[in-house]
């Protein structure tokens, strides 16, 4: 029994050119011995994972998933890009292996990064893995601190200006996030008209701060030490990085926070363990990151909201693809039901809101 996050079998659908992969990679760095075992990782809602295992080394390859077609969706070569600018001055990211977008070897874009070794935190603790009430307390502070660390990176003197188009961040993402919402909208999907409109209504006159966010930072984005799981070695999936509102990428998190005392419905789509004895509450995270930021979370409400909206929308955008027939995989038809089911949380928290 191992603690390091494992790969299983290549779902059907989603199986890779394993020999020509192999002889581009061959031609990156000749002392790759012979043809990888290709395995992959589970999730994969959005880009797909997979291990190739060499005899003298493992990679990890990232994909779009297939059947995509808005390269600005799933933009490989942009995220590969961000994580080779960034790990000089965040130490979390994994180092960038290589780049394609040869055709004849993949039908689309991908990247090949070093693989990092350790613990990664789904739905549960894995087994073998026993954390104490306090030990889990300070997992969870050690994981929000490199959320903080990351929103503190100089990007300026990193050279990630670039990323981003400055001041209205806020007010773009609930443009942008709408109009999304709007074109993936299937006839058995709920409308967010009345949460889209709050949103609209109530967002802040102005951004708290232009800072680098990573806009998917959870548990299982997360790699741990083997040695000492409460240490984090690794920070991956850096897709939607980007330059923007620190609070944005709060209420982004928090979307997925889901604690022990939440409705039925709520823990039915928890993938992570922040319902464990020791894991702060989303009031506790927000007043925590609060006090170390010096940021104003006093009306964290909007940002709650948007974080819950803006799941949604990801969430049917990937039904969308499974309604017409551009995915295969099962698991996303219920997907609309979670979609239907975020509209009435949103309603219920704007009902409460006291903004």
């Amino acid at each position: 029994m191992t603690l390091i996050d494992q790969a299983g079998a290549v779902r059907s659908g989603e199986e890779l050119d394993v020999a020509k992969i192999a002889a581009f990679l061959k031609g990156i760095d000749s002392s790759l011995e012979g043809l990888p075992a290709v395995s992959q990782f589970p999730g994969g809602a959005s880009n797909l994972t997979y291990l190739l295992s060499y005899a003298n080394r493992e990679l990890i390859l990232r994909r779009p998933p297939f059947g995509a077609k808005a390269k600005s969706a799933h933009d490989m070569l942009r995220e590969a890009k961000i994580m080779s600018e960034l790990k000089p001055v965040y130490p979390y990211v994994p180092s960038v292996f290589a780049t394609c977008q040869d055709r004849a070897v993949m039908d689309s874009d991908f990247y090949v990064m070093e693989r990092l070794r350790g613990i990664i935190l789904r739905d549960k603790l894995p087994e073998g893995l026993v954390l104490s009430e306090a030990d889990t307390r300070q997992l969870c502070l050690n994981v929000i601190d490199k959320m903080i660390a990351l929103h503190q990176v100089d990007y300026q003197a990193a050279g990630l200006a670039h990323l981003g188009k400055g001041g209205g961040y806020v007010q773009r993402q609930i443009s942008g996030w709408s109009e999304r919402y709007r074109k993936a909208r299937t006839d058995d999907a709920v409308d967010f008209e009345a949460v889209m409109r709050w949103l609209n209504e109530k967002m802040p006159a102005a951004d708290v701060a232009t800072c680098l966010i990573h806009n998917d930072f959870r548990f299982d984005n997360v790699v741990l030490d083997v040695e000492n799981p409460l240490n984090v070695i690794g920070v991956l999936d850096w897709e939607m990085a980007t330059l923007g509102d620190p609070l944005m990428d709060l209420g982004n998190t928090l979307a997925y926070w889901v604690q022990a005392d939440d409705e039925p419905q709520f823990k039915q789509m928890r993938r992570q363990p922040t319902h464990l004895p020791g894991m702060l509450t989303r009031k506790e995270v927000i007043a925590y990151y609060g006090e170390k930021t010096g940021y104003r979370t006093d009306h964290f409400d909007f940002y709650e909201i948007y974080g819950l909206f803006r799941l949604a929308v990801i969430v049917q955008q990937i039904y969308y693809r499974f309604h017409h027939g551009q995915t295969r995989n099962p698991q996303f038809a219920f997907f609309v039901h979670v979609t239907n089911y975020l509209e009435q949380r949103c309603k219920n928290l704007i009902v409460q809101s006291s903004i």
